[in-house]
Formats: C-alpha cells, sequence, structure tokens
C-alpha cells in the first residue's frame, strides 16, 4: 500500500483522501449509536452525507438534527472540518503533533492541496491555519450561543453554537436544529445573520489571504495583488448580488444580503428559495458557480478565476494589457482561467443533462439550481434533495467531489507522466 502511494502524484493522494475520508465517514454515521432510536438511514444517505459534509457542501437527503445522536452530529461536524481544512492539513496536524517531519512529498502534497506557489514555509503556515481557524470558530460559537441560549437549554444551546460556527466557517451550510428549516427561523435575527455572514466570509476568502490582513494590519495599500483581487470581487459579488436580489424577490435587505452571502458556497438559508423568482434563481446560479476564493473552505470556480477571466476578455475586446492594482496579470491568468471555467461548464452542464435523465419530473430550473449547488458545493436547493433518485444521488455525489477538489484538479488526477517534448509545425484557425 505504501509502495503504492509512492508511486502516484500530489493529486492522486489527495483525491484518494478524500474518498477514504467519505467511506470512513459514511460507516460512522450509520453506526446505531449514530443514529437516533425509531429513525432509519439507508446506506445511500449516510454515504450522500459524508460526502456532503466532506465537500462541505450542505446538500442533505435527511435532517441531520432529526436523524442522528449528539454523537452522530458529532461525527458530521468532525467531517465537515475535515473537509474544510482539507484532509492533507489535518494528516500533517497530526504529523506535527506526534513531532514528526514532512519530506520533500509531503510538503508538496501540502502545495497541491493550498493552492501554494512553492513548498517554502508550508508547516509555519498550517500552524497558522489551525490557530486562525480555532479562534474565528471560538468567536462564531460564543456570539452564536448568545442567541441559541434563548431557545434551548445551555447544554443544546452550546452544541449547536458549537457546530453551527463550524458549519459556518467551513461553508458547509449544515445545521442540526431540525425539520429542514435551515436558519428560516431566524431570519430577522441579525445578530445570528451577521455572525453567520462574517464567518462565511471569514472561511471565503481564504487562508492565504486571512493571515495577509492580519500581518499587513488591514492596511489596502501593503496588500498583495492576489489579496486585492480576492477582497474587491469578494465585495462587488456581495453587493451586486444583494442589489439584484432585494430587485428581483420580496425579501428585506438583511435577507438579500445573507443570501447573496450564502450564495458564495455557504449553503444557508432564511428564506424558502423555492418561491424565488426565476430571475433570482439565475442571480443565485452565477453567484454560486464563481464560488469562494483559493485556498480556502469554500468551491465554486473561485473570485480570482471570475476577475482573470473579465481582464482576459477586457483585455482582447480593447487590446490592451491585463492589468489591476498597479500590476500586470500573470502571463498564463486567462488562459488557466477560461480551462477551470470551460471544465465546471461542462461539468454543470453534463449533470444537468444526466439528472434530467433520472429524474425527468423535476422542473428544469430546480436541476440547474441543485447541480449548480452540488458543483460549487453550496448546499443551496429549492427543496428537492430528499426526492431525488438514487441516480441522481450519485450523480450528486460526484459532481460534489469534483467541486471540492476543483475542476482543474480532476483533471490532472487522469495524467501523471512525462511532458511531452514532441512539438509539430504551427497551424491556422479562425477564431469567431
Amino acid at each position: 500500500m505504501l509502495s503504492f502511494f509512492k508511486r502516484q502524484s500530489p493529486v492522486r493522494i489527495i483525491a484518494v483522501g478524500f474518498l477514504l475520508v467519505i467511506l470512513l465517514g459514511s460507516l460512522l454515521l450509520s453506526l446505531p449509536c449514530s443514529i437516533k432510536d425509531g429513525v432509519r438511514i439507508s446506506y445511500i444517505d449516510s454515504l450522500y452525507t459524508s460526502t456532503s459534509a466532506v465537500c462541505v457542501t450542505g446538500l442533505i437527503t435527511i435532517d441531520p438534527g432529526d436523524t442522528f445522536t449528539p454523537l452522530g452530529q458529532f461525527f458530521l461536524g468532525m467531517l465537515i472540518q475535515i473537509g474544510g481544512l482539507g484532509v492533507a492539513a489535518i494528516g500533517t496536524g497530526v504529523m506535527l503533533l506526534l513531532r514528526k517531519k514532512m519530506n520533500f512529498k509531503e510538503r508538496n502534497i501540502i502545495r497541491e492541496a493550498m493552492n501554494f506557489d512553492s513548498g517554502k514555509g508550508v508547516v509555519s503556515f498550517l500552524k497558522d491555519i489551525f490557530v486562525i481557524t480555532v479562534i474565528i470558530e471560538l468567536f462564531g460559537a460564543l456570539v452564536s450561543l448568545t442567541v441559541f441560549i434563548k431557545d434551548y437549554p445551555l447544554i443544546d444551546a452550546l452544541g449547536i453554537s458549537i457546530f453551527h460556527s463550524v458549519s459556518a466557517f467551513n461553508n458547509s451550510g449544515f445545521d442540526i436544529m431540525g425539520g429542514f428549516n435551515s436558519l428560516v427561523p431566524y431570519a430577522d435575527n441579525a445578530v445570528l445573520t451577521l455572525i453567520t455572514a462574517f464567518l462565511i466570509i471569514s472561511g471565503g476568502i481564504g487562508f492565504l489571504v486571512i493571515k495577509e490582513l492580519v500581518q499587513k494590519k488591514f492596511r489596502w495599500r501593503k496588500l498583495s495583488m492576489h489579496a486585492r483581487v480576492v477582497l474587491s470581487t469578494t465585495a462587488v459579488l456581495i453587493v451586486a448580488g444583494t442589489l439584484l436580489l432585494k430587485l428581483t424577490e420580496n425579501i428585506t435587505w438583511l435577507q438579500s444580503f445573507f443570501n447573496s452571502v450564502s450564495a458564495r458556497t455557504a449553503g444557508f438559508a432564511d428564506v424558502s428559495l423555492s418561491s424565488f423568482t426565476n430571475s433570482g434563481i439565475i442571480i443565485m446560479v452565477i453567484l454560486m458557480f464563481v464560488g469562494a476564493s483559493p485556498g480556502s473552505t469554500g468551491g465554486g470556480i473561485k473570485t480570482t478565476t471570475f476577475f482573470a477571466l473579465l481582464q482576459g476578455i477586457k483585455s482582447s475586446a480593447t487590446n490592451k494589457s491585463e492589468k489591476a492594482f498597479k500590476y500586470s496579470m500573470p502571463k498564463q491568468a486567462f488562459r488557466k482561467a477560461a480551462v477551470v471555467s470551460a471544465i465546471g461548464i461542462c461539468v454543470v452542464v453534463t449533470g444537468i443533462y444526466l439528472m434530467g435523465v433520472f429524474d425527468p419530473h423535476i422542473e428544469l430550473r430546480d436541476v440547474i439550481f441543485e447541480i449548480t449547488s452540488a458543483f460549487a458545493t453550496v448546499g443551496l436547493s429549492t427543496g428537492i434533495t430528499p426526492d431525488l433518485s438514487s441516480g441522481s444521488k450519485i450523480l450528486s455525489m460526484i459532481i460534489m467531489f469534483i467541486g471540492r477538489l476543483g475542476p482543474l484538479t480532476i483533471a490532472t488526477v487522469w495524467y501523471y507522466g512525462k511532458e511531452e517534448r514532441a512539438e509539430y509545425p504551427q497551424g491556422d484557425i479562425s477564431i469567431g
């Protein structure tokens, strides 16, 4: 087994690591001690829940609050935490606790998992990640406790608060309050709405950006190009989403803001999305597809990909060089962004077609929303998830897995060999 892993690329090892955690999670969630008395759950639903948790999606076929015991909910929370931080990061954390040194290949695996440009400073950065995660999640739990303590006994409120904070920071969208209600009962609670939005945004901008903000003391001029792109694109998408949702839907400004934030791969809902107009659904789909930022707990094609794509289109249309924030864009940025977007679109379109085949009775807009939510690891749904056929559930799991690892990462899983050296004469082709 060890010799097999030694021969594999870091990307393949990461992919296999996620698969193993998903399978282990499905077994833990199937244990009698994890399921409440009188409740029955099929293995495919356990597997679906585990996949959704590890891929930090939040799509559910069964309600965690009504199905799992406190131990089962603990297992679910751990799967969410592992999925959010990444299997590679968790594995490295265990190695650090055991005082074991990492070799070059292990550092390379972390570099691939966290979108590093180099393997330098990996260990120190991982330590920072764990510290940042603990601080933010504890803060979120304490603030959430002030809300939940009013509706639940202290022990229950504490458990719900911790789970909610972990779920929100990791952009997973799971809740354990029961009834498939998500945060609808707290739609008018500004404290819970704002702290949840803060946790979602913190987890979605990426650990690299969080660390840089702290190091540079939140001074905009000292931030790198990457941090500026992430923060500015995130802000524009949130503001634009808020305004457009308010124009199309009969909801409050607070709900518009929260759904704009949550659509960026978080999966919490404080309003029934089945009541949204087609225009509102389109806005949510676009926000979901773009998603969070690189090196974060979220999915989607990522904010930097979206930004690079727009800059490349603008450059081609105006015949001017690609630049932003007084920096020149990397030469391969547009090409990579185009590849990621194209693969993402192919995955979503293929998923829409196949779900239409498996469940032809479901409306097209609901299928589009469901598949996009799975690919971007969002977790929002118009309410069709529990009624999906087995074929659609398996399809959704595959798409969630692709979305969590990233479309470009999945593409490189299939090829790992020497670089091709042969070159052919350049031909001509008309474009546009």
